[in-house]
This record gives structure tokens, C-alpha cells and sequence, in this order.
């Protein structure tokens, strides 16, 4: 299934589960789902099973979100004590779209546990009360952790699963890897086709052709990443510089922000450190997980500059990380997006797209470990295989098995939706959005949103001093933020309507109405959704931000 036919289905308002191989696009097309709900001013719970998965999609846990917390059982007196949490019953009551992200960790007595919540909340027998649920993963990646002494029990085992009716999404398009026989060797995993031919391939793949980094090392334990980032760092004779992470909200939620972000609360740094980038950043030119080199600091801001496998130089300017709630931004950390580089645990790599990486499975000890480490690179020629042990390339054959009718399920949607014109399907999007008291834009309005910038907001903060005459440099810099940080507030400002012409008059350079003319006119030819386009339609004569800033001015204009 392509990503627009996903994102058809989801439009339709029915529960749907979300899937594909790495790299296929699940979080685009739940990005491209969740913008249109907010448009149309439904209202959408952002949720993942883990910590790290949660701070990555800027939402919370779904033992949090939930009011379930550290649970493991929910007895009557449990549900009544959650059900009449004010908090908790106001979210829940609110929310009419729940998104479940990295599904394949959640257990299963948990989402039968936040069905009976959602039930009880809502006061509907539907499962989850009525909400539309969009859960997201894949099964092939890591598996729930249960308690010691107990088997755990996937999603799909769960008795919600069957009760929702979930339209199965399975995309199919490969937007990660680039090789085809990584490509091969990674279904082969997944079909549990795995012959001697495989472990011989990776037994050749001993050297890893990058002049600018060393490779990363997954590992299976958090022990022997922090005993060799530890001493590869010591190891380096240059001057150490750290930078200590900051955060401002509800204390129990930074903690919880501080705890799974990748970049640590201290980070250390000194000339030579191996890094790798923990947020994405398309427009300074790195994702999470790029890995890099820190050749210097910056002279003026102390900031450190990493060159990069391909011999880019950038600066890494501070991110922030939130947790927000029907668009109110409850808590927020920012740290420098870097991590020391030498090693990480499978775990916490999933998610990631490396350059390169070594791989060490002699000690893999659960179904899809090599999986998840072989899927975060995106060539053979990109890793370094240290070892295997002989299950180390093993997946459950119940997720083999699930796959298959996963796989079916999704065909069966794709056909029946495949058959309807688009006026039927319109309607039946349109029919959702008004069912949830919303309303569809038509081409060319302004989307009518029902939330609004919140007090306190962190766009509300940049706002504020823009008002003051600071330039998007210097508010980056008070604000300890990366200008296209900034830049991003500012444009969310002037999609909501927020942001008037007469506050960012000061921003406009010289040959400015050239430069508006120019932009508007490579507007018209390459539309204003991407910066690269419109920089070369104007001949590369205009920098990033003189663009941004006459795109923005477009915005404030339509």
C-alpha cells in the first residue's frame, strides 16, 4: 500500500493499524494524518508505548496519557480511582482521535487495560469509548518487556484488537535503505528464511568505507555502551567542554523528558568525540541518528561544530523536546542534540537511520535484536559485523505468522478502497470530520482550527521577543534554540494567524522588494511547502533565511 492510499483510509475515521518495514514512511503519513485532524480542528492524543518513542513524536506515554502509570493490573478500585481523576477524565473525554506509536512494545493486557479506561471515561461500550485509535509499529522491531517469570503478550493477542475492527495499512515503499541485497537480506529475516548464504554475507562485511567518522557499535546492554563512550572519550587529550541541559514545566514531566531523551542531561564534548545527531533537522542537514566528528567549537556561542561522513561542517545549535497537550506545551528540555557516538544499545537506536554502524550480536538475547540492528543502516557497506550467535538473526515465528495475514488484511483494504471513486471517499472523510464537529478547509482557505496558541507557549515566548525588535539570530541565542528553531515558530505563528506583518518588519534586508518579487514567482512554479526548490528557482542569489522570511510574508498574505 502507498502512503496516500494509507492516508485515505485513515481519513475515514475507522480504527486502522499502521505498519511496514523501516524506512517505509509510518511516521510521515501519521505526521501528513495528525496536521489534517488539527486543520480540521479535531482533537488528536499523541502517545507511544516507551519513554523514548514518546519524547521522539513530542507526545507522552500511554501509561501516562492514560492515567494507567506503572500498572501491571487494573482492579475495580484502580478503574473508579482513574475514572474519577479530573485530570485524567478531562483528556480522555476530549480526546477523539488516540494515536498508539511503537505498538510492537506495548503488551497486550495494557490495551485491553486502556480500552476498559477509555470505556469507562467515556461511558460507551465502543472500544475505547468511541475514539478512533491509529495504532503504529511494526512487529518485527523489539518485543514488550514482561515482568520476570511471565510470557508477554503482543497487541494483536490482546481482546481489544479483535473488538476494534482495525483496516490494516501495510506500506510498502522503501524510502530508508539503499541496497538491494540489504533489502533482500532483511525480508529474508522476516520471513524466517534465513540460510547459510546470509551469515556468509556478513561475515564479509569487515571494513567500513568512511574517511570522516568511526562507525557506532550497537550493542545488546547498557553496560557496554557507557564502558567504552566512557573511555574512548578519556582517551582524547584536547579540553573537555559540557553543556547541561534546561528544562521548564511540570516537574514530574521534565524528569520524564530529561530520562528519555537520547542526548544526556550533562553532555561532554571534547575535540575529536565521535557523535551522533538525536533530533531530526532537514533544513541544517542532519536526522537523528547522523554521525559526525566534533572538530572545533564555535568562537562566539561555544557551540560544537561536527563534520560529518560526507565532510559537511555544522554548527549543532541547542533543540528543544516537549510534551503538549491540546496545543498548550506542558513541559519542555533543550540540550545540545548530540550523544557520544562510540556505542548505543539496539534499543535505543530503533528509530534511527545510521551511516554507519558495527554490530555486535554475540550476545543477542531476544526475537528481533539483529533484526532492529542490521534495519538502522542503510547499506551492507555501511556496517561492520562482529559477531553473531545462532539466534541472532531469529524472529518469532508468531510475528511471521501474524505478518503473513497483516499482509492479507491490508490488500483486502487497499482493493476495497481501491474501488470506490473519489467523490464516494470525500464524502466519507468529509462525513468523519462533521461527525467529530469539525470542519474540512476548502482549497485555497485558511484551515479553521478550534485550538489556539497557548499562553505561555513556547512560540508565544518567541513572540514576545520578536515584538522587542530581536532578530531571529539573537532570539535563537536567548532562547538557547537553533535559528531554524525559530524560524519554525514564526511560521506556525502565521499559519494560526497569530503573527501580524508589522512584527517582523525588522527583519527585512536591503533589495527586499526584489527579493519578495523573486520569491513569490518561484512560489507560483514550485509551491512553498520545501526551501531547496525555491532557492534554486531564484538562482541560489538569496540566502535560507532571506526565503524563509519572504515565505513567510506569503503566508501572512494568503
Amino acid at each position: 500500500m502507498t502512503q496516500s492510499e494509507a492516508l485515505d483510509i485513515l481519513k475515514t475515521g475507522g480504527n486502522v493499524f499502521l505498519t511496514g518495514e523501516p524506512g517505509a514512511g509510518k511516521t510521515y503519513v501519521l505526521n501528513q494524518y495528525i496536521a489534517w485532524l488539527e486543520s480540521c480542528g479535531v482533537s488528536v492524543a499523541i502517545t507511544a508505548s516507551t519513554g523514548i518513542a514518546a519524547t521522539h513524536i513530542g507526545g507522552m506515554t500511554i501509561h501516562a496519557w492514560s492515567g494507567i502509570g506503572a500498572r501491571d493490573e487494573l482492579s475495580a478500585y484502580d478503574l473508579d480511582a482513574i475514572a474519577n481523576k479530573e485530570k485524567i477524565a478531562k483528556r480522555i473525554k476530549k480526546t477523539q482521535v488516540l494515536v498508539i506509536d511503537e505498538i510492537s512494545m506495548l503488551d497486550g493486557r495494557l490495551l485491553d487495560m486502556v480500552d476498559k479506561v477509555c470505556r469507562t471515561v467515556r461511558g460507551s461500550g465502543e472500544p475505547f469509548g468511541g475514539l478512533q485509535i491509529i495504532l503504529v509499529g511494526d512487529f518485527f522491531q523489539l518485543p514488550p518487556i514482561a515482568r520476570r517469570g511471565e510470557m508477554h503478550r503482543f497487541a494483536f493477542e490482546s481482546n481489544v484488537w479483535a473488538n476494534a475492527r482495525l483496516l490494516t495499512c501495510y506500506l510498502t515503499e522503501q524510502h530508508r535503505q539503499e541496497d538491494e541485497m540489504l533489502l533482500g537480506l532483511l525480508s529474508s529475516i522476516r520471513k524466517n528464511e534465513i540460510e547459510e548464504e546470509h551469515y556468509t554475507l556478513l561475515g564479509e562485511q569487515t571494513e567500513i568505507d568512511q574517511e570522516h567518522i568511526e562507525p557506532t557499535r550497537l550493542f545488546t546492554h547498557n553496560r557496554d555502551v557507557d564502558a567504552m563512550n566512557i573511555t574512548e572519550l578519556k582517551k582524547l587529550s584536547t579540553d573537555s567542554v559540557s553543556f547541561r541541559m534546561e528544562g521548564k514545566g511540570a516537574k514530574p514531566l521534565v524528569e520524564g523528558l530529561k530520562k528519555n531523551c537520547l542526548s544526556p542531561e550533562i553532555l561532554e564534548l571534547r575535540r575529536e568525540a565521535m557523535v551522533m545527531c538525536t533530533k531530526n533537522n532537514f533544513e541544517a542537514g542532519y536526522v537523528n541518528g547522523t554521525l559526525g566528528r566534533v572538530i572545533s567549537f564555535d568562537v562566539e556561542d561555544g557551540y560544537p561544530i561536527i563534520e560529518t561522513g560526507d565532510g559537511r561542517e555544522i554548527k549543532i545549535m541547542p533543540a528543544s523536546w516537549s510534551v503538549a497537550e491540546d496545543n498548550k506545551v506542558l513541559a519542555e528540555i533543550s540540550q545540545v542534540p548530540l550523544r557520544l557516538a562510540w556505542a548505543i544499545t539496539i534499543h535505543k537506536s530503533q528509530g534511527m537511520s545510521l551511516d554507519a554502524a558495527e554490530i555486535d550480536l554475540r550476545n543477542a538475547f531476544t526475537y528481533g535484536q539483529g533484526y532492529v540492528a542490521l534495519s538502522r543502516v542503510r547499506t551492507l557497506g555501511g556496517m561492520k559485523v562482529l559477531g553473531l550467535n545462532a539466534n541472532a538473526l531469529m524472529v518469532d515465528p508468531k510475528i511471521v505468522r501474524m505478518d503473513e495475514r497483516f499482509h492479507e488484511e491490508s490488500e483486502d483494504a487497499e482493493e476495497a478502497f481501491q474501488n470506490m471513486d473519489a467523490e464516494e471517499l470525500d464524502t466519507m472523510h468529509t462525513n468523519f470530520i462533521e461527525k467529530m464537529g469539525g470542519t474540512i478547509p476548502k482549497e485555497g482557505e485558511t484551515p479553521v482550527r478550534k485550538t489556539h496558541m497557548p499562553t505561555g507557549s513556547t512560540y508565544e515566548e518567541t513572540q514576545e521577543l520578536l515584538q522587542k525588535k530581536h532578530t531571529v539570530g539573537e532570539i535563537a541565542k536567548l532562547r538557547k534554540m537553533a535559528e531554524s528553531t525559530i524560524w519554525g515558530h514564526l511560521e506556525k505563528l502565521a499559519e494560526d494567524k497569530t503573527l501580524i506583518k508589522e512584527e517582523v518588519m525588522h527583519l527585512i534586508p536591503e533589495n527586499w522588494e526584489t527579493i519578495l518579487e523573486d520569491v513569490f514567482r518561484a512560489i507560483q512554479v514550485c509551491g512553498a511547502e520545501k526551501l531547496k526548490p525555491l532557492f534554486e528557482e531564484t538562482g541560489e542569489q538569496y540566502d535560507y533565511n532571506d526565503i524563509r522570511l519572504a515565505r513567510l510574508f506569503h503566508t501572512l498574505k494568503t
